[in-house]
């Protein structure tokens, strides 16, 4: 796409599932060029948050910043809320947000700038790509001075406006978020709430949404309504903005667990060999069924289960009585002239590439395979789909649970290709607020341990771990 296209001045979406075919198609069309997400605009991006209190905003801020981060775009959220706090050390009440209070105001406004300033130093100094501006903006005062700070230092700007009028869903983000705010120390909950409550009132006061028909029609927006129920979008204008759009057209908030475990132990693992198509060991077999007694256990009747199309994680599906799916795209990591080899062997046989790949194994690609990096935009579509769906077992390999784990759990692409991921090992991943909580189940059938540390020193002489 040119910086001047654009999906028409905009378009309503009342019902997701309307426009999934069409959402997946623009998927497709983008996806072929994942590996440039931060080289595709001529310039960095400021995404600016939009709406009153307990809308999700700073909910989505993270989930965001995670993804593009995850998918190789540097990504920072700057929380406005953080530098208030350092400006106003002891927070007292709901009066600090009153429109009338002078002071207050003045107070409010500072910090807004000193955050921009951030924002500048991050994009032109930092490397940075794109920054997050999580406040909430709810004037066009406030949003007319970062639309001439993105002009004055050449930054395009993408405002995310979170409506919610639903009053269940208000309630519940306050008392699951703000009640552990660092503004109430006390954690008392019914004063947290009235004074919450009161807070918003403040803001209604001089709230001025999004105008797509007349005062913001030439600016480029998505605006979120009731938690994803429907979508406005307006003058999307390169790849980076169209990446955002999608993704947060998928986020869900309903409560969901994910389900995360390798296959069995196969019989290349017990040789020391990567990659292949081998069969499941006598040991995976036994993994198998005690995956079977532990869905049984935990009451997973309405689970989904998903696996490669490697025999191993079929295998380990089919004692489970249950339906699966195969995924291509969820198939180990190509490791190409290296399948089927130990590690030995890859010293012996190819002794530089071994130590490439110990220098940097995200970006190492393997000859005629991947790299960790591959596999990430390779997995994009798998991380789009668990966002949608409730709870889901995925039954998958070594390599392609790093990078799942990576993304749900915000780990960097440092650290990505050294997460331990052993067999015979279940992990439930449920979000929570602004994060993910894990819990780890090992079912107590003995399997070879095929994870390697980070190398210590990487030199032709260094014999692997």
């Amino acid at each position: 796409f040119s910086e001047n296209d654009s999906f028409g001045q905009y378009t309503v979406v009342s019902d997701l599932v309307q426009c999934e075919c069409t959402i997946l198609c623009l998927s497709v069309c983008l996806s072929f060029c994942s590996a440039w997400a931060s080289y595709m605009t001529n310039s960095p991006t400021v995404i600016v948050m939009i709406g009153l209190p307990a809308r999700g905003k700073t909910y989505m801020s993270k989930k965001l910043t995670r993804y593009l981060n995850w998918i190789g775009v540097p990504t920072k959220v700057f929380n406005l809320g953080v530098y208030r706090r350092e400006a106003v050390k002891a927070y007292k009440s709901y009066d600090f947000f009153r429109h009338d209070n002078k002071e207050a105001m003045e107070i409010r406004k500072r910090c807004a700038l000193v955050a921009l300033e951030d924002v500048k130093g991050y994009l032109t100094e930092e490397g940075g790509q794109i920054a997050v501006f999580d406040a909430t903006n709810t004037t066009r005062e406030r949003r007319d001075l970062i639309l001439g700070f993105g002009k004055e230092n050449a930054f395009k700007v993408f405002f995310v406006e979170s409506v919610c009028d639903d009053p269940e869903v208000i309630a519940a983000n306050i008392l699951e978020v703000k009640v552990s705010s660092p503004d109430y120390p006390e954690r008392h909950r019914e004063r947290v709430m009235d004074d919450f409550l009161k807070r918003i009132e403040c803001y209604k006061v001089t709230y001025q949404p999004l105008d797509p028909d007349d005062y913001d029609k030439d600016l480029s927006f998505i605006k979120v309504e009731n938690v994803g129920r429907r979508f406005l979008v307006n003058r999307v204008q390169d790849y980076i903005q169209s990446k955002i759009v999608y993704y947060l057209m998928n986020i869900q908030v309903h409560s969901h667990s994910l389900y995360l475990c390798r296959h069995g132990e196969s019989n290349h693992n017990m040789e020391g060999r990567i990659g292949g198509d081998s069969e499941l060991s006598p040991g995976g077999k036994q993994f198998a069924h005690a995956l079977h007694r532990f869905i049984e256990e935990h009451k997973l009747s309405d689970l989904k289960v998903w696996t490669s199309q490697l025999r191993r994680t079929i295998q380990t599906a089919e004692e489970l009585i249950v339906p699966y799916e195969q995924w291509k795209i969820l198939n180990e990591i190509d490791a190409g002239v290296c399948e089927e080899m130990t590690y030995d062997m890859i010293q012996k046989s190819f002794p530089e590439e071994f130590v490439l790949r110990d220098q940097d194994k995200y970006h190492y690609r393997y000859p005629g395979g991947e790299s960790y990096q591959d596999l990430v935009q390779r997995l994009e579509p798998v991380i789009m789909e668990l966002e949608r769906q409730g709870n889901v077992l995925v039954i998958c390999h070594q390599a392609v649970m790093r990078c799942l784990l990576a993304y749900f759990l915000d780990k960097s692409a440092d650290d990505l290709p050294y997460l331990k991921c052993p067999l015979h090992t279940v992990l439930k991943l449920t979000p929570v607020a602004y994060g993910c909580k894990v819990e780890m189940f090992y079912l107590n059938v003995k399997a070879v341990n095929t994870h390697r540390d980070r190398p210590l020193v990487s030199n032709i002489a260094r014999y692997p771990q």
